[in-house]
Protein backbone atom coordinates (compact mmCIF):
# COMPACT_ATOMS: atom_id res chain seq x y z
CA UNK A 1 0.00 0.00 0.00
CA UNK A 2 1.37 3.43 -1.03
CA UNK A 3 1.43 5.98 2.30
CA UNK A 4 -0.95 8.59 2.23
CA UNK A 5 0.50 12.07 1.20
CA UNK A 6 -0.89 14.72 2.28
CA UNK A 7 0.52 18.49 1.52
CA UNK A 8 1.88 20.47 4.43
CA UNK A 9 -1.21 22.68 3.31
CA UNK A 10 -3.35 20.11 4.13
CA UNK A 11 -2.00 19.36 7.02
CA UNK A 12 -1.40 23.09 8.37
CA UNK A 13 -5.54 23.07 7.81
CA UNK A 14 -6.37 19.90 9.74
CA UNK A 15 -4.46 21.26 12.95
CA UNK A 16 -6.23 25.03 12.51
CA UNK A 17 -9.11 22.79 11.95
CA UNK A 18 -8.51 21.19 15.88
CA UNK A 19 -7.18 24.09 17.12
CA UNK A 20 -10.71 26.11 16.46
CA UNK A 21 -12.64 23.25 17.59
CA UNK A 22 -11.38 22.62 20.77
CA UNK A 23 -13.07 26.19 21.73
CA UNK A 24 -16.29 25.37 24.35
CA UNK A 25 -19.38 26.76 22.40
CA UNK A 26 -22.74 27.03 24.18
CA UNK A 27 -26.11 25.25 22.16
CA UNK A 28 -28.43 27.59 22.50
CA UNK A 29 -32.34 26.99 22.88
CA UNK A 30 -35.04 30.01 21.90
CA UNK A 31 -38.47 30.07 22.83
CA UNK A 32 -41.65 30.62 21.15
CA UNK A 33 -45.13 30.69 20.91
CA UNK A 34 -45.71 27.02 19.14
CA UNK A 35 -43.72 24.13 21.35
CA UNK A 36 -44.97 22.85 24.53
CA UNK A 37 -42.89 22.39 27.26
CA UNK A 38 -43.16 18.70 26.71
CA UNK A 39 -42.19 18.84 23.02
CA UNK A 40 -39.33 20.50 23.83
CA UNK A 41 -38.40 18.70 27.25
CA UNK A 42 -38.33 15.20 25.30
CA UNK A 43 -36.37 16.41 22.56
CA UNK A 44 -33.74 17.80 25.29
CA UNK A 45 -33.91 14.70 26.62
CA UNK A 46 -33.09 12.07 23.20
CA UNK A 47 -30.83 14.89 21.53
CA UNK A 48 -28.65 16.31 24.74
CA UNK A 49 -29.13 13.02 26.82
CA UNK A 50 -30.65 15.19 29.69
CA UNK A 51 -32.58 14.20 32.92
CA UNK A 52 -35.79 15.02 33.29
CA UNK A 53 -35.45 17.13 35.76
CA UNK A 54 -32.32 18.32 33.53
CA UNK A 55 -34.91 18.90 30.46
CA UNK A 56 -37.53 20.44 32.59
CA UNK A 57 -35.48 23.00 34.29
CA UNK A 58 -34.39 24.20 30.97
CA UNK A 59 -37.74 24.37 29.58
CA UNK A 60 -38.86 26.64 32.40
CA UNK A 61 -35.57 29.06 32.18
CA UNK A 62 -35.96 29.08 28.18
CA UNK A 63 -39.65 30.11 28.89
CA UNK A 64 -39.19 32.71 31.15
CA UNK A 65 -35.72 33.94 30.07
CA UNK A 66 -36.10 33.65 25.91
CA UNK A 67 -33.63 31.20 25.80
CA UNK A 68 -31.49 28.68 27.60
CA UNK A 69 -27.54 27.38 26.88
CA UNK A 70 -28.89 23.68 27.10
CA UNK A 71 -25.23 22.16 26.13
CA UNK A 72 -21.44 22.45 26.16
CA UNK A 73 -18.67 21.87 23.40
CA UNK A 74 -17.04 22.06 20.55
CA UNK A 75 -18.93 23.22 17.54
CA UNK A 76 -18.43 19.29 15.49
CA UNK A 77 -20.07 18.12 18.77
CA UNK A 78 -22.80 20.30 19.05
CA UNK A 79 -23.61 20.71 15.24
CA UNK A 80 -25.50 17.28 14.84
CA UNK A 81 -27.52 18.31 18.16
CA UNK A 82 -28.30 21.38 16.81
CA UNK A 83 -29.96 20.18 13.14
CA UNK A 84 -31.72 17.86 15.18
CA UNK A 85 -33.26 20.47 17.57
CA UNK A 86 -34.38 22.33 13.88
CA UNK A 87 -35.41 19.13 12.92
CA UNK A 88 -37.59 19.01 15.97
CA UNK A 89 -39.36 22.52 14.85
CA UNK A 90 -37.33 24.41 17.81
CA UNK A 91 -35.23 27.08 17.28
CA UNK A 92 -31.76 27.10 18.42
CA UNK A 93 -27.97 27.89 17.16
CA UNK A 94 -24.23 26.93 18.27
CA UNK A 95 -22.71 30.48 19.95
Amino acid sequence: MKPLEHTLEEEVEVLIEDLVDKEEYDLVVFNDDVNTFEHVSKVLIKVCKHSQEQAEQCTLIIHYKGQCAVKKGSRSKLKPMCESILDAGIQAAIV
